[in-house]
């Protein structure tokens, strides 16, 4: 008499169908959309946040014997729903059978999460470059340090599946786990609601300890000095225009005197047939603004 029994032998093509059809009846039964995790070729993660969460895995040797078939399920679609929360991941993975997968992760400690604050100020005050991974290789390095980074330890990680496998790690655990990575590559922000901190706590901190530089009398420093601002930003600037220097006052108008006799010859007499000339006035003494 065997003291195991084992499920017969389902091949992958098998799976992958149970899989679809589970996923359709549970779809249409529980009334909302199931979260499948869907890879596009043999890779499960392809960016800073999906590759560190993989490669913080592996790191361990706990988990090194049981997750090259996770790998397996997760590449072939077994795992048809993963729902991320705070501190918690809970997931259906076709097998043999369907099976339900539940994974606690302790939120970061407090003192762990403000030091990491305190090391980051100054350095992360952009989300767009936070979330595609596009920092520094110090902040890099210190978000994946074993002991004092972002990412949780096995001891931080409590496992749970329905499937009838003595072991704590599963492949079906290891499949989901594998399929936080893949999520994490469209969703990076749901790491940090599954470590149970506030993302915008981390840029707050960063904006208020970050101090821009005080300009000198010039209004630049040495360095520009002469230089093509728009050329160095590659930026249009808007130039504004000198204001047009203030008119001086008009003279006050000197006062009119009496009329003074022409020197000289007398006048001309006029030829015949000639217009008549207006009498002069007296002349304009005021001068032009």
């Amino acid at each position: 008499m065997s003291w195991y029994s084992f499920r017969p032998y389902v091949s992958v093509a098998e799976r992958r169908r149970n899989a679809e059809a589970a996923a359709k009846k549970l779809a249409a039964k529980s009334g909302r959309a199931l979260a499948p995790v869907r890879l596009t070729g043999r890779q499960i993660a392809s960016t800073f946040w999906g590759k560190a969460w993989c490669d913080n895995l592996e790191a361990y040797s706990d988990y090194a014997n049981r997750l090259p078939r996770g790998r397996t399920y997760v590449r072939n679609g077994s795992v048809i729903d993963l729902q991320i929360s705070r501190g918690r991941v809970e997931a259906l993975v076709q097998g043999s059978d369907l099976y339900k997968i539940a994974i606690g992760f302790r939120p970061l400690a407090a003192r762990r999460w403000s030091e990491f604050k305190a090391r980051s100020a100054g350095k992360v005050i952009n989300l767009l470059d936070l979330l595609q991974g596009r920092l520094s290789k110090d902040i890099l390095a210190d978000l994946t340090a074993r002991d004092t980074g972002l990412f949780p330890s096995p001891k931080e990680i409590d496992l749970d599946c329905s499937c009838p496998d003595w072991a704590d790690m599963c492949k079906h655990v290891a499949a989901v786990l594998y399929g936080v990575g893949a999520r994490l590559d469209d969703q990076p922000e749901l790491f940090f609601t599954l470590r149970g901190v506030d993302l915008q706590e981390l840029l707050t901190a960063a904006s208020a300890t970050a101090t821009a530089p005080v300009p000198d009398a010039s209004g630049i420093g040495p360095a520009l000095a002469g230089a093509d601002l728009s050329e160095i930003f590659g930026v249009e600037l808007e130039s504004t225009p000198a204001p047009a220097p203030a008119s001086l006052p008009a003279p006050a108008p000197r006062p009119a005197g009496p009329a003074k006799r022409p020197r000289g010859k007398r006048a001309q007499v006029r030829k015949k047939g000639s217009r008549a000339k207006p009498p002069r006035s007296a002349p304009n003494t005021t001068r032009p603004d």
